[in-house]
């Protein structure tokens, strides 16, 4: 059924604290009396995508929000400059409520108006075990004990993928030792937990090239899911080194605003998971444009969530939508979170989320209780060398 023209009347941003993160949302009103919501990245940059938000109501406010990649290609190429992480992230976030408006007008879920549904659930793996994410001293078999432990239970909960990352002590990341550190995590947990059981391996750009390396090759009998994140995003060639040197599958793209900076990833088959963040690069539209191109080198997409329930509803109807999804990144169960801000979530169990039915992106959210919860500026840890150099967090 035609809708005719939507006028968009209003775009606003609402910054808000959760505990440990800040969400900036964004609401994309219509003279249809039909809102949606987005979600932006960069958040703990606030007041930038604020800013881009104020700019970008003089291009927006009157226009067809029905128009939704006219209004992408207006945005993202539209200030001259192509868009940089800052107007990514806020396109990000306006493109995801447009969608949004899209379902609730046609009264149709989101992955419908991407090409229907490709599948029955979408498989989640957790931010968890809190074992798995703190340091642990060399030969302390207590500690690994414990860890493993606490893998066996979440397993039991129904996960069967778990994520590890090379962590600080005291703030000093010092390569080497993360790197052995991490190794000797991911032995443990294969032997306890056996063959089955996904591990998915953060190094989260955190150690040196050379230790990546080596790690990559050094993880390989232990058969990991993936590594990712082995080097800083700012360049790929290192990649390219890493994939004469180890079979390992491969994971990156989490930094990236654009399906450019995924070109030579994806075209030279450097990685084997594409890291879109949905609400970094540009929202739904660039995400079904980057698996679609990552489809034809057999690229699977592990959408990149570290943020809240609005990213994560937008993930599960792009990967409700196309074939090549692998699994969903899910820092927070449904309802574990500020369950007054978002009250409605997609349907969820046992580690999965399941199709969802409600039209739009299939989420709720209230604007006047997330002024409840008004944000605070943060910043993620900065880590530093053994030497006092800085270190990538």
């Amino acid at each position: 059924m035609g809708f005719g023209e939507v006028t968009i009347t209003d775009i606003e941003c609402i910054p808000l604290q959760m505990p440990g993160r800040t969400l900036v949302m964004v609401v994309v009103d219509t003279d249809k009396g039909i809102s949606g919501v987005g979600e932006a990245g960069l958040q703990r940059r606030p007041m930038a995508i604020a800013g881009a938000i104020e700019s970008l109501k003089r291009v927006l406010i009157g226009r067809d929000a029905s128009r939704i990649e006219h209004l992408w290609q207006t945005v993202f190429r539209g200030g001259f400059y192509p868009a940089d992480r800052i107007i990514g992230s806020t396109l990000a976030a306006i493109d995801i409520a447009l969608w949004d408006i899209k379902g609730k007008l046609l009264d149709v879920p989101v992955y419908e108006l991407l090409g229907g549904r490709t599948r029955d659930r979408i498989e989640c793996y957790p931010h968890l075990p809190k074992l798995a994410i703190q340091p642990i001293a060399a030969g302390d078999q207590d500690a690994i004990d414990s860890l493993v432990a606490e893998c066996e239970r979440v397993v039991a909960d129904g996960w069967r993928f778990l994520r590890l990352a090379p962590l600080d002590r005291d703030g000093v990341i010092e390569s080497g030792a993360a790197a052995r550190e991490t190794l000797e995590k991911v032995a443990a947990i294969r032997e306890a937990l056996g063959p089955d059981v996904e591990i998915l391996i953060d190094l989260h750009t955190r150690i040196d090239p050379v230790d990546a390396i080596w790690f990559c090759r050094a993880v390989e009998p232990y058969r990991p899911y993936f590594v990712e994140d082995p080097f800083r995003s700012e360049n790929p060639e290192p990649y390219r080194r890493l994939r004469q040197q180890t079979s390992v599958p491969i994971a990156a793209g989490e930094q990236f605003a654009s399906k450019w900076e995924f070109r030579s990833l994806i075209e030279d088959e450097l990685i084997d998971y594409a890291r879109i963040d949905l609400c970094i690069a540009a929202g739904l539209s660039e995400a079904k444009k980057i698996a679609g191109w990552a489809e034809a080198h057999y690229i699977d997409v592990v959408p990149h969530n570290p943020l809240g329930p609005v990213s994560t509803a937008a993930g599960v109807q792009l990967g409700m939508a196309i074939n090549n999804f692998a699994v969903q990144e899910l820092p927070w169960v449904p309802g574990s979170m500020l369950p007054d801000v978002f009250p409605v979530q997609p349907p969820f169990e046992l580690g999965c989320f399941l199709p969802p039915t409600r039209p739009g992106i299939g989420i709720e959210f209230d604007r006047e209780a997330a002024r409840k919860y008004p944000f605070e500026f943060t910043e993620p840890p900065h880590f530093r060398r053994r030497d006092g150099s800085f270190a990538n967090q």
